[in-house]
């Protein structure tokens, strides 16, 4: 199954650089979908404009603060590329996607390495792994819509933010 996930990210990837891609059939939104969670781990936003819809709007629970936080595609792209100033090593593991009608669900896993600054926390070095889930909404055969609810506790726990009395 992963391979097959792997061919069908790589055919979007060729028929996006041809310049004609948009999701028609599950499969393809699948691959769309992966391809934006992989942007946290290669940090690469070219890609963008083949992924999310004009209007896209990303809902990130909890934020880093705790409460939730709605994004543009250009405040988006801000946050993924701060992310990567902190942790550039990172890897991004699907463990599991349903699709149905318009909508994708996966359940993802991150690891990275801390090797930057992150909310005020000075490079640990520290290799930490956290799992989400992420729904993504279609429209016209890019995503328009995402609501992710990822474990902040459990990342700021393996990097040393949270202190237990």
């Amino acid at each position: 199954m992963a391979l097959v996930k792997k061919f069908a990210l790589a055919a979007l990837m060729l028929v996006s650089f041809l310049g004609f891609a948009r999701a028609t059939s599950l499969e393809e939104q699948e691959a769309l979908s992966a391809r934006s969670i992989e942007m946290w781990a290669n940090g690469n936003t070219e890609l963008v404009d083949e992924t999310f819809a004009d209007g896209y709007l990303n809902h990130q629970e909890p934020d880093v603060q705790g409460g939730t936080l709605t994004l543009t595609t250009d405040q988006w792209v801000t946050l993924l590329h701060q992310y990567h100033e902190s942790f550039p090593e990172t890897t991004v593991e699907i463990l599991m996607q349903v699709a149905q009608d318009d909508l994708v669900a996966t359940r993802w896993r991150f690891t990275a390495t801390q090797t930057g600054t992150y909310l005020g926390l000075a490079p640990t070095g520290r290799t930490v792994t956290w799992t989400g889930t992420q729904i993504d909404r279609f429209e016209d055969g890019l995503i328009a819509e995402t609501w992710v609810n990822w474990d902040m506790y459990g990342m700021f726990e393996q990097l040393g933010l949270l202190h237990q009395n």
